[in-house]
């Protein structure tokens, strides 16, 4: 994201990042009940190009306009899905769907309430879902994301925000 986003909200990078990785392990924590999430201290550029994985995007509207997008492999994604519904899921469909798509949602959710702290509108649209064995999702919003990884199980996911003002 930008920093007059940054300016706009009265925060720093930084604080956005603190404030991004305790939202999303309390998420994942109480109600995916997946507790060793831990965030992976580097700065990455957004990745467009995916092999294996789902993803699951938010868009937002309102003062500020934007995406949230959840990158998981799919071995996480259906331990992700199993962890939600207390069952072994273990092949893609619309129940992994669904919960990354929930996953995504309670996300975008949660950073919300930081970019509408001030009044500022904020609407979320429902998640669509994106999975195959390769494919590549582009936006012009993504040169300016804040991009952060997570490691679990031994694998990694992806969570990128990118955002303008309207």
């Amino acid at each position: 994201m930008n920093s007059n986003i940054y300016e706009t909200l009265g925060i720093t990078k930084e604080t956005m990042i603190k404030l991004a990785h305790k939202d999303i392990r309390n998420i994942f924590h109480t109600m995916i009940c997946i507790g060793d999430i831990m965030p992976i201290p580097i700065q990455i550029d957004p990745q467009s190009h995916f092999t294996d994985c789902v993803t699951a995007i938010v868009g937002f509207a309102g003062h500020f306009t934007g995406l949230l997008n959840l990158h998981v492999p799919k071995s996480l994604a259906l331990r992700f899905t199993s962890s939600m519904l207390g069952i072994e899921v273990t092949k893609l469909n619309s129940d992994v769907d669904d919960a990354l798509g929930e996953i995504a949602n309670m996300i975008a959710g949660s950073l919300k309430h930081h970019l509408s702290k001030d009044g500022h509108e904020v609407r979320l649209s429902i998640p669509s879902i994106v999975t195959g064995d390769e494919y590549i999702i582009s936006s012009a919003l993504m040169t300016n994301a804040l991009t952060l990884l997570y490691d679990t199980y031994g694998e990694w996911f992806m969570v990128s925000l990118s955002a303008e003002i309207e």
